[in-house]
C-alpha cells in the first residue's frame, strides 16, 4: 500500500509547521506508523515520488517508508536543484533545498524508533547532504548510483562531527555509470572514506540503474544497521 500525503497540521499547531510541504508517498497509514523505523528515500532528478516505491518490497517489511517528492518541477518530473555542472547550480541552493527537507523530517520523525536515508542518483545528494549537515541524527544511508557535493566552504555542512561520529553509509554502483562524472566519483569516495562508516559495492552492467543482486545488499545492510539483524550465509 502507497499513501500519498502534503500534511496540514491544524491550526493551532500552525506555528510548528514546516515551511516546505511536500508530496509523500507513505507505505504505512499513520495509524500504523508509531514505532517503527522510518526510512526517507530520495529520488534522482526529473523523476518524482513514484520512482522509488517499487523498492518497498524489498527492504525490511519492518520498516516504514516515506518517498519524497523534490520541490522543483522541470521537464517531466521533478528536481531538487540545478545539475551540478550547469551554470545555475550553487551550493547554497543544495543547501536551501536540504534544509526545507531537514524542516519537514522534524515534523514527521516523532514516534519512529529512527530515521534512516535512502537516494538514487541525485537524491543520494540530498541523503548525504542530510547527514552531514546533522551527523548525529541518521541510523543509516543508502547511496545508489548517486554523489556528494563540495561543500564550497559551507558552514551549513558539519563535517568534522560527521567524521568523530561516522554513520553506515552503503553506496552501490557501475564502475561504467554513464551519468555520474569521474570527479564526481572520485569526491564522493575520498568524503564517504573519510566521514563515514562506509560499505561499497560495484555492480557490473547496471549502468545509471539498480539491480536485483544489489537489493538484497541494501535489504541486509538496513536489517544490520537499523535492526542489528546479522546476514545469513545462504541468503544471497
Amino acid at each position: 500500500m502507497t499513501l500519498s500525503e502534503s500534511p496540514h497540521l491544524p491550526a493551532a499547531d500552525h506555528a510548528t509547521a514546516p515551511a516546505w510541504d511536500p508530496v509523500v508517498l507513505w507505505s504505512r497509514p499513520a495509524a500504523e506508523r508509531e514505532g517503527t523505523a522510518l526510512l526517507v528515500m530520495f529520488h534522482g532528478h526529473l523523476a518524482n515520488e513514484e520512482d522509488l516505491m517499487g523498492l518497498v518490497d524489498h527492504l525490511p517489511p519492518n520498516l516504514t517508508v516515506a518517498s519524497v517528492r523534490a520541490p522543483h518541477a522541470m521537464g517531466p518530473g521533478f528536481t531538487w536543484f540545478p545539475l551540478t555542472q550547469d551554470t545555475g547550480y550553487s551550493v547554497d541552493l543544495v543547501t536551501d533545498t536540504v534544509a526545507n527537507v531537514a524542516g519537514w523530517l522534524d515534523s514527521v520523525k516523532a514516534g519512529h524508533t529512527s530515521v534512516s536515508l535512502l537516494g538514487f542518483s541525485m537524491g543520494m545528494a540530498v541523503a548525504t547532504t542530510l547527514l552531514r549537515h546533522r551527523p548525529r541524527d541518521f541510523t543509516a544511508v543508502v547511496g545508489l548510483s548517486g554523489f556528494v557535493v563540495p561543500a564550497e566552504g559551507s558552514q551549513f555542512f558539519n563535517d568534522d562531527d560527521a567524521a568523530a561520529h561516522p554513520v553506515p553509509l552503503f553506496w552501490g554502483r557501475d564502475q561504467e555509470d554513464p551519468v555520474i562524472t569521474p570527479d564526481r566519483i572520485e569526491f564522493t569516495h575520498r568524503w564517504a572514506v573519510a566521514h563515514t562508516n562506509l560499505t561499497k559495492v560495484l555492480y557490473a552492467g547496471i549502468a545509471h540503474s539498480i539491480s536485483m543482486r544489489e537489493l538484497a545488499h541494501v535489504k541486509e545492510f538496513l536489517e544490520l544497521t537499523v535492526f542489528g539483524i546479522e546476514p545469513q550465509p545462504n541468503r544471497r
